[in-house]
């Protein structure tokens, strides 16, 4: 890696002094000509501050390099647990739910409404995508997470006192909802910058933490008998507010320097992000495969019990599906790190899309709904375990977080009314044959998010063709150049005109065999390639 820098440099400007640029590539955090660099703020991003009497405009010319691990693992634990304590958290809601309709706590309520409250709890934490962004400028990171971890308490506790069933849409809906959105999103925008060749399995270990739903459910469960409904609220409102803010302020965020503009300012929520061909693919991708998860993540324990299982049997197999994320996430991150991002995003949407159109439908048996289930947890989760790194790849680093958030926004129809579909594609029928119109519901959305990876790979494979075509094709005319250049004597000057001819023609053909390498077929929808 240092290599390529110490080339790239030299291609800048090649009068550089070799030591200064030997510097520079060992820094991994530098200023830019014409700003001033704070030695402190480097060493805790990772890098190393560059000694006073190195040019600021040689550094300029270096790319920002991760270090690729370091303080990076201990934020990925501190996201891990994060994950733990708002998706784990979040996860336990149905077995709240089951337990106020068993018990008929808000005579009120409909079973809509109630799954309303656990899609509102996600959707509202999305939907503070743009705001997010702005309030991180604002105030920073560590304290929008501190801010998110006391409102998912606040609602947490509050819901304990809750009389009626809208007291729950303002707890457990509304107020959690907006401090699950302060918490999760920065974190989830912390871990690209500190890795490049471990990115997704950073990303991969962080997000299994979504598995931990297992342990809230059994949690829940067991508190549920022991301490009573109110005292369950408060003793998750209690745990979760310790390790939150213990994590928001374990993390750390890395500053990135963009090469092209010299700043590491973060950038803001712009509208014009849903016109980039990849952000626009990566969206819907995400807003297709939302729509199956939530739908299948809430309709395994009812399907369950129309195949004769009893309701602890069809628990379980809902926590199979969390346990199903918390293994797979990180195998798929250590295997996308090695075979591509986009290639294994890919498999695991093809594979869940087979499984919900086969196996799903074809399960009678309490082993094979959980065979199923820990099959499809590990691949359905993969726009969450992959989402992060896919953005950094195409777009870059500066811009991932913020552009997360961005794609988080447009997320809020399919968290929001997941559930409600699932609830109402059920409705009708006897039996097992009542849920075939949401299985084939649920494979038909991974199968529409398969589509939309092959368009975003072969996007990405013109991309890397195009630039590997800019880079070869100006340096074969630069070396014909200097052929040129050196073929000039003044005993044959017409030879040096005849070679200048050439390498200009070379030059040329150059940039046509790079535009060519970069335009778009259907034959870069089946190349083999990592991508």
């Amino acid at each position: 890696m240092s290599a390529l820098f110490d080339t790239h440099s030299r291609q800048q400007s090649p009068n550089l002094d070799p030591n200064a640029i030997e510097l520079a590539n060992r820094s991994h955090h530098a200023a830019f000509a014409g700003q001033e660099s704070d030695p402190e703020t480097l060493r805790a991003a990772g890098g190393t501050p560059p000694p006073d009497d190195i040019d600021p405009a040689t550094i300029a010319l270096v790319e920002d390099v991760p270090p690729d691990g370091g303080y990076g693992w201990v934020v990925t634990l501190a996201v891990f647990l994060i994950n733990v304590n708002t998706w784990g958290i979040n996860s336990a809601w149905g077995i709240f739910m089951e337990q106020y309709i068993r018990e008929n706590t808000f005579p009120e309520a409909s079973q809509f409404e109630y799954a309303l409250i656990g899609g509102l709890s996600i959707s509202l934490a999305l939907i503070l995508g743009p705001i997010i962004s702005a309030l991180q400028r604002t105030i920073g990171t560590r304290y929008t997470m501190v801010m998110g971890s006391l409102l998912i308490f606040g609602g947490l506790f509050s819901a304990s006192a809750a009389s009626r069933v809208w007291h729950l849409f303002m707890s457990v809906g509304l107020c959690m909802g907006f401090g699950f959105g302060l918490l999760y999103i920065p974190a989830m925008g912390l871990l690209p910058p500190w890795f490049s060749r471990h990115r997704s399995l950073a990303l991969g270990l962080a997000t299994a933490g979504a598995g931990g739903g297992i342990a809230w459910n059994l949690i829940t469960g067991k508190l549920l008998e022991v301490s009573g409904l109110k005292w369950t609220w408060r003793i998750l409102a209690l745990v979760s507010v310790a390790f939150n803010i213990l994590c928001a302020f374990l993390c750390r965020e890395r500053p990135i320097v963009s090469h092209s503009t010299g700043s590491s300012k973060r950038r803001s929520f712009n509208i014009r992000d849903f016109g980039r061909t990849q952000v626009l693919l990566i969206l819907l991708w995400g807003f297709v495969t939302e729509f199956g998860y939530i739908s299948l993540w809430y309709s395994l324990p009812s399907y369950a019990t129309s195949i004769g299982l009893t309701p602890g049997q069809g628990s379980v197999v809902n926590a199979m599906l969390s346990l199903g994320v918390g293994i797979g996430r990180p195998i798929l991150g250590a295997l996308s790190d090695r075979f591509g991002r986009i290639n294994l995003a890919l498999l695991c949407c093809c594979c869940c899309a087979i499984l919900c159109l086969t196996l799903w439908i074809l399960a009678r048996s309490y082993a094979g709904l959980i065979i199923f289930a820990l099959a499809a947890g590990a691949g359905g989760g993969c726009f969450w375990a992959t989402v992060n790194p896919i953005l950094a790849e195409t777009v870059s680093l500066a811009e991932s977080s913020a552009l997360f958030g961005t794609i988080c926004f447009a997320l809020v129809i399919p968290t929001t009314f997941g559930e409600a579909i699932a609830l109402q594609l059920v409705k009708g029928g006897d039996g097992v044959n009542k849920f075939m119109p949401g299985q084939i519901f649920v494979g038909c959305t991974f199968l529409g998010g398969t589509a939309l990876l092959m368009l975003l790979r072969s996007w990405q494979i013109c991309e890397i063709e195009r630039k590997t075509g800019d880079a070869s094709g100006g340096q074969q005319g630069e070396d014909h150049r200097r052929s040129g250049d050196e073929s000039r004597t003044d005993e044959n000057l017409e030879e040096g005109v005849m070679a200048s001819g050439r390498s200009a023609g070379v030059a040329v053909l150059g940039e046509l065999r790079s535009s060519a390498a970069g335009m778009w077929s259907p034959r870069k929808l089946f190349v083999a390639r990592r991508v």
